[in-house]
């Protein structure tokens, strides 16, 4: 094969280079070359979206599940529930004979579980592999309290006990010195609930001395069957409610918290029989999300083989220059051949096949990841939205947004890098300061979400009024704090951050008005820029696509790819 001569050999990278620069309506006209890839990812938006409707549809009934049956647990456990939260907790109370009650009455309500709950519930096994309610306590040790002459002498170490499995093994088994203790416990077996009430309640475990106790732990487990999936022809759900009742009295105030945490873990149901059409729609479930995946890999397929192409071009570009002109491209234009909507496609394909993979697991009950397939699958989703914005970059009054968020990026950064540091200042004064005095600044959390509200004008008055009149020097520093940050963030901070946008979108506009700053890549590119019109075919000697221009465009060159 004779080797072509350098001119032809420039052509010839020429014509590769503003081919690739081309969106796919002119790689068709100029190459009759099908998008496939743009096909591809139109209908990988369709079937992507489908699939996260129907799983997120199929999740909301999970946790609505979930969120109804603990409150259900509520209202049956829990002496007195009014139905809603107190801050954090469920209930509290204040004397040591309601304590007695609500412990006594969580205990017999448990006993009675299948003759008063409206549930399809049934006892399950503890951890400890036991059917039963286990009842812990915590508390100081010993010591002596006399309210006479306000002595308190008390040893502020935890009392406990050894685990009733301690031995040689267990001692072996800890990497510690001594075995770790644990709190002192008893279990309530069904058998003994059925006893009269009597024989247990006057267990001495259940002499509480509240002087020194700590807190009341109830555990127990249940079992559940979701009959709601029936209705959209797919598997019922069966679960395992691990349940836990705290009564806290570790700040000793008179005021016992009342805590109620159940975990809710799905497992396989075992020996379901249920006619109709369910087990045909589980199938046509699967065969969706086998497709989803099919798709979602030839797409990640061909925007992989782009990006080699893209990368073999680049080194051939360099190359070239480099032999030509003895330099070295700038960076920028370096840049122009690593195609950022090709990666983003390419995470999203791997988010969405493996959060696919965790669906169809989850379906087939052999996996219960919600969390992590609703992550992956909502994610994915989210980058094949964003990725549409590519495809408006092709017309022109479109592309004004993408190239103003890409100008600006940089500086925002940079910038919002030195707003963060007064943000954090700020946000640790709050807290320090005001946490005592203000619920909106309790914990450092509360504090940064709290102070970006008030960046964005929400819940003003509600922040100033809510401050507590106990201190007044605590008041004029709230107003002090509140008055200057709400001054630098939004009147300074948030204008200046808006004036960076609007200069780079007014930059972007005169460049589209007086032309762009023609980099090496570009100059390139236009030296063949002089021939108007379409080729249909290439020619036979020197193929020249990249003479290929719409007759009459007057567009300064962009490069898309």
């Amino acid at each position: 094969m004779v080797p072509l001569d350098s001119e032809v050999e420039e052509e010839c990278l020429r014509e590769d280079l503003k081919f690739y620069f081309m969106n796919p309506c002119e790689k068709y006209r100029a190459r009759h070359q099908i998008p496939w890839k743009l096909g591809l990812q139109i209908l990988k938006i369709a079937v992507v979206t489908m699939q996260l409707v129907r799983f997120g549809l199929g999740n909301q009934m999970v946790v609505a599940f979930k969120e109804d049956s603990t409150v259900a647990f509520k209202h049956l456990f829990l002496k007195g529930y009014a139905g809603v939260d107190e801050d954090g907790h469920s209930c509290s109370i204040y004397t040591k004979q309601e304590t007695y009650d609500c412990i006594f009455y969580a205990i017999n309500q448990y006993h009675h579980l299948k003759n008063i709950s409206l549930a399809t519930l049934d006892y399950a096994e503890s951890d400890d592999h036991g059917i039963g309610i286990r009842v812990c306590k915590q508390h100081y040790k010993k010591g002596t309290m006399f309210s006479s002459n306000e002595t308190l002498n008390i040893d502020s170490n935890i009392e406990s006990v050894w685990p009733p499995s301690f031995s040689l093994g267990f001692l072996l088994a800890v990497s510690a010195p001594c075995p770790s203790a644990v709190p002192e416990c008893i279990r309530l077996d069904l058998p003994e609930l059925a006893q009269k009430p009597e024989d247990w309640m006057q267990n001495s475990f259940f002499r509480l001395e509240f002087y020194r106790l700590l807190q009341v732990e109830l555990f127990f487990s249940l079992k559940g069957i979701d009959l709601q999936a029936i209705h959209s022809r797919e598997l019922p759900d069966c679960y395992i409610f691990q349940n836990k009742i705290t009564f806290d009295n570790k700040a000793h105030s008179g005021k016992v918290k009342i805590y109620f945490d159940s975990e809710a873990n799905i497992e396989e149901c075992k020996a379901v029989n249920i006619s109709g059409s369910i087990q045909r729609s589980a199938q046509r479930v699967l065969v969706f999300d086998a497709l989803v995946i099919v798709t979602c890999l030839a797409s990640l397929i061909l925007c992989t083989r782009s990006i080699v192409l893209a990368l073999r071009l680049r080194k051939r570009f360099l190359n070239f220059f480099l032999d030509k002109y003895k330099r070295r491209v700038c960076d920028a234009d370096q840049w122009e051949f690593v195609n950022g909507w090709y990666i983003l496609v390419i995470v999203s394909d791997l988010m969405t096949i493996i959060g696919s993979i965790l669906k169809m697991e989850i379906k087939a009950k052999n996996l219960t990841s919600y969390d992590l397939c609703s992550i992956l699958l909502g994610t994915s989703t989210l980058f094949v939205w964003v990725g549409v914005i590519r495809y408006l970059g092709y017309f022109q009054t479109y592309n004004v947004l993408i190239l103003t968020m890409q100008a600006s990026l940089p500086k925002v950064l940079r910038f919002c890098a030195c707003a963060g540091m007064a943000y954090l200042g700020y946000t640790f004064c709050g807290w320090i300061v005001l946490g005592p005095y203000h619920k909106k600044f309790e914990n450092l959390n509360l504090v940064a979400e709290c102070l970006f509200s008030l960046v964005n004008g929400d819940d003003m008055f509600a922040t100033f009024a809510q401050i507590q009149q106990k201190s007044v020097l605590v008041w004029l520093f709230s107003r002090l704090y509140l008055y200057s940050f709400i001054s630098l963030f939004i009147y300074m901070i948030l204008s200046l951050f808006i004036a960076l946008i609007t200069d780079s979108y007014d930059t972007i506009k005169k460049y589209q008005q007086n032309g762009f700053p023609e980099t090496d890549l570009q100059e390139f590119l236009k030296e063949c820029s002089s021939r108007d019109g379409y080729q249909q075919e290439p020619s036979a000697s020197l193929p020249c696509a990249c003479c290929l221009r719409r007759k009459g465009s007057d567009d300064p060159l962009i490069l898309i790819n």
